[in-house]
């Protein structure tokens, strides 16, 4: 296994390199990019009444058309997201409206939907609360089935037994519980691997910090296959 000079981890910690915002925000935009691409794809789904591939149950002239590049401006910088098109031209997106190039405001409520804590249910509210009384209950459904699949996957997947660098940092977000708006923390983890790569290896959503609640988490990577950590820190993200 190829592993990071003592020279190289030494100027990383003196320069502070693996422990920006924008280091998190890198990984996040992807992750943010990912989920509004499958929204996209699933709110065509619910337009024309079919999955893509499905001829069977397709009882519609209207087709899918390809899609058209749309840059939009979020909190994470800009993206640039493929926007499925309807051969009738009759689809518009409801979570990247047309003509709007600037979506920032809803990417914490996003990037919660891959917590660890949340349940199907607790997704399903999300995104309802996400879209309000735009969207149809069974779009709703829809775009909840078709994400959770992709959340599951990312959230379960195996990691690295050796981190030499792991990074705790937080996001706040806004969201509703019986009838009233609340505020809750994402708490995010960032790995750096032994090669040097970063990723961030999980998302936790918490109450409180106890020692309960971070026992858990690191419960959670030693189940994933963590099986050595070098160094922690805690970071504060304005």
């Amino acid at each position: 296994m190829a592993t990071l000079p003592k020279e190289v981890l030494r100027n990383m910690i003196v320069d502070g390199d693996l422990k920006t915002v924008n280091d998190l925000h890198t990984y996040l935009k992807e992750m943010f990019k990912d989920a509004l691409q499958e929204m996209l794809e699933a709110e065509l789904e619910v337009e024309l009444g079919y999955v893509k591939g499905d001829k069977k149950n397709k009882n519609t002239d209207n087709r899918r058309n390809g899609t058209t590049k749309k840059t939009v401006s979020t909190r994470f910088g800009e993206i640039e997201l493929d926007i499925p098109r309807d051969r009738n031209g009759e689809f518009e997106p409801v979570v990247v409206p047309k003509h709007t190039r600037d979506i920032s405001g809803i990417e914490e409520q996003i990037i919660s939907l891959y917590a660890r804590g949340m349940s199907t249910r607790d997704i399903h509210d999300q995104v309802k609360d996400l879209y309000g009384i735009e969207v149809s209950a069974d779009m709703v459904s829809k775009i909840t089935d078709k994400i959770i699949p992709q959340i599951n996957e990312w959230k379960n997947r195996p990691l690295e037994p050796v981190y030499p660098f792991i990074f705790l940092d937080a996001i706040h977000y806004k969201v509703r519980e019986d009838g009233q708006i609340k505020n809750k923390a994402a708490y995010v983890v960032l790995g750096v691997t032994l090669d040097g790569f970063k990723d961030i290896l999980g998302i936790w959503i918490g109450e409180t910090e106890s020692s309960k609640f971070w026992l858990g988490v690191l419960n959670d990577l030693k189940n994933r296959g963590v099986e050595d950590v070098l160094i922690f820190s805690v970071v504060k993200m304005d």
